[in-house]
């Protein structure tokens, strides 16, 4: 399994990172617009849609929609974003209080909704990124953050674990974790603020500064969420891992679920603070 879990990885990061660099916007869109459609796939499947005919119209539901927002302006990008923060204080409520408003996700068509409001705003969230100056690296710090706070969960939770974060979500992940998550994110932040005040000449004052640190440690507590939404849903429909797609690794979902709550939050974060947030 560790064999495949490192195989795996040396083959997808090249391609992602690469994907990040060097794609033009164009194709950049497709890129993403081609890992969401593969994780609508597998929430179909997630969603209690057990017939590959079922999964396969609903992967195309969502790209038909990426095609209407990005050429027919069936909705403005940034209106997915604002859908998205209401979806994920919903998504934390549901998590916290699990299982006692199971009745009200539990159906496999909210559950398909649910799917919409986690995966098109992940969309808009890397598109609206890459659409700012040094927008490469952004996109890079956010998901350095999500690795960041898993890396820095796994290491505090297994030395100091002791109390459960959400035992009838995820019965491995504790409080402890989440604390040494955000210790890791926050000396990302300094160490990014560092960055862009020595490497790319910028300046900032400390009201950025404080701004850069709470938006850091924010979509890291988003991106717990986005973990615990989807464990909750795989909890509920009896498996493992949204797919098998990828060896050692699960599926795609298993790969981004942080990072559909992560992104389109630090995109809005962006929309709304400007890029003051960061010169």
């Amino acid at each position: 399994m560790l064999k495949q879990r490192i195989l795996t990885a040396l083959v997808l990061a090249p391609i992602m990172i690469g994907g990040i660099f060097y794609l033009p916007l164009g194709q950049f869109k497709l890129f993403i617009a081609a890992i969401v459609t593969l994780g609508a796939w597998e929430w179909a499947n997630l969603s209690g849609i057990k017939m590959q005919v079922g999964r396969v119209a609903y992967a195309g539901i969502i790209a038909a929609l990426i095609w209407l927002v990005e050429f027919e302006g069936f909705v403005q990008e940034v209106d997915l974003l604002y859908l998205a923060f209401a979806w994920w204080i919903t998504a934390f409520i549901l998590v916290a209080v699990h299982p006692k408003l199971k009745s009200l996700w539990g159906s496999a068509p909210v559950r398909l909704l649910m799917g919409l409001a986690i995966l098109l705003p992940m969309w808009v969230g890397f598109v609206q990124i890459k659409s700012y100056p040094f927008n490469d690296y952004l996109i890079m710090y956010v998901m350095f953050v999500v690795w960041g706070a898993d890396v820095g969960a796994y290491f505090s939770g297994r030395t100091f674990g002791k109390h459960k974060l959400a035992s009838t979500v995820s019965p491995g992940k504790t409080w402890e974790g989440v604390y040494g998550g955000l210790v890791v994110t926050f000396l990302m932040a300094l160490g990014g603020g560092y960055l862009l005040e020595n490497e790319a000449g910028l300046s900032l004052d400390l009201a950025q500064w404080v701004l850069l640190v709470a938006v850091t440690l924010a979509i890291t507590c988003v991106s717990v969420v986005g973990d615990l939404i989807e464990s909750m849903v795989k909890r509920h429909r009896g498996i493992k891992d949204s797919s098998h797609l990828l060896p050692g690794h699960g599926g795609v979902m298993d790969r981004i679920d942080s990072m559909t709550a992560a992104l389109p939050m630090f995109a809005l974060a962006l929309s709304v603070f400007g890029w003051n947030l960061v010169v």
